[in-house]
């Protein structure tokens, strides 16, 4: 078994194909084929189920897929290690990232300061909802990710403090009002998006025994912006997920009482990240360590 196999065959899951993960490694089908089909007979299982352009883990290949991640992690990481000693900076970082407050409010800073140090390092970001980069962190997909604290699964390092905003079309007569009690968004339609904060928001209403009209789930932060600006809904949103620039047609409101929201990064186990992932914390931290969000503005 080499590790030439095993990125092989975590290429293969993630893209659930032979041809795809040819094309993002760079070699030939024949040459992916040929490797699962060499680590299948030497470990004696299955890993994947074939069906006609596309393929599926089996069960134990589920299994041995976080094991394969996870030496391959640990593997970069020595690498890395290696190279630092030697003084060459060179290696990759992964990043999960979620939403406008991490991809655009933190991740452009971070990066200018860590690219002018760290001009060497390849970096990789992965975007999807917040649980998905949880997922990410857990699977060694990234070695790095933008997470809403507290997250115990994690050793975590807090970045930015804000506030959850309630997010009114500017015809409603909630529109008037200065602050927005949670219950007072049960009565109209409401928009959900499933990102960013989404599961602080879910559980908000749980935790006060309400329960709003979701008529609308979002995927995208501008499909809920357009939602509310439409007059079809009502939303809550983290404020600094609101576009800088204000829009006419909604308004946003302090919640009553108010809602702290904690963004930080997260890793698997500090002990084992790899000299890049170390340094871009190093960087975060120096550049956000509970600023205001009116600094982000």
């Amino acid at each position: 078994m080499t590790l030439t196999q095993l990125e092989i065959f975590s290429r293969v899951a993630e893209l659930a194909g032979f041809t795809s993960a040819a094309t993002r490694l760079g070699i030939t089908q024949s040459a992916v084929s040929h490797a699962i089909k060499s680590l299948e007979q030497e470990l004696g299982v299955e890993l994947f189920r074939r069906h006609q352009a596309q393929v599926e883990l089996t069960d134990i290949g589920g299994q041995l897929l976080l094991r394969a991640r996870a030496m391959l992690g640990l593997a970069a990481t020595l690498e890395q290690e290696a190279a630092d000693a030697r003084g060459m900076k060179r290696g990759t970082l992964r990043i999960g990232s979620f939403g406008p407050t991490s991809s655009m409010r933190l991740l452009p800073s971070i990066l200018e300061e860590y690219r002018r140090e760290h001009p060497g390092i390849e970096v990789h970001i992965d975007e999807g909802p917040d649980r998905q980069v949880l997922q990410w962190l857990e699977e060694r997909r990234v070695d790095v990710g933008f997470v809403v604290l507290p997250e115990e699964r994690f050793d975590t390092f807090a970045l930015i403090e804000d506030q959850l905003m309630a997010l009114i079309p500017a015809g409603h007569a909630l529109a008037r009002e200065q602050e927005i009690r949670l219950e007072q968004l049960c009565h109209d339609p409401f928009v959900l998006t499933e990102a960013g904060s989404a599961e602080l928001v879910t559980r908000l209403f749980i935790g006060a025994g309400l329960s709003p009209n979701i008529r609308y789930r979002s995927s995208q932060l501008l499909s809920t912006l357009e939602t509310v600006a439409r007059g079809d809904a009502l939303s809550i949103l983290a404020e600094l997920s609101l576009p800088p620039a204000a829009d006419a047609r909604y308004g946003s409101k302090p919640l009553s009482p108010p809602v702290r929201r904690q963004v930080g990064i997260a890793v698997l186990d500090r002990r084992q990240a790899s000299p890049a992932t170390l340094a871009f914390i190093q960087h975060a931290q120096r550049l956000y360590r509970h600023p205001k969000p009116s600094i982000l503005r």
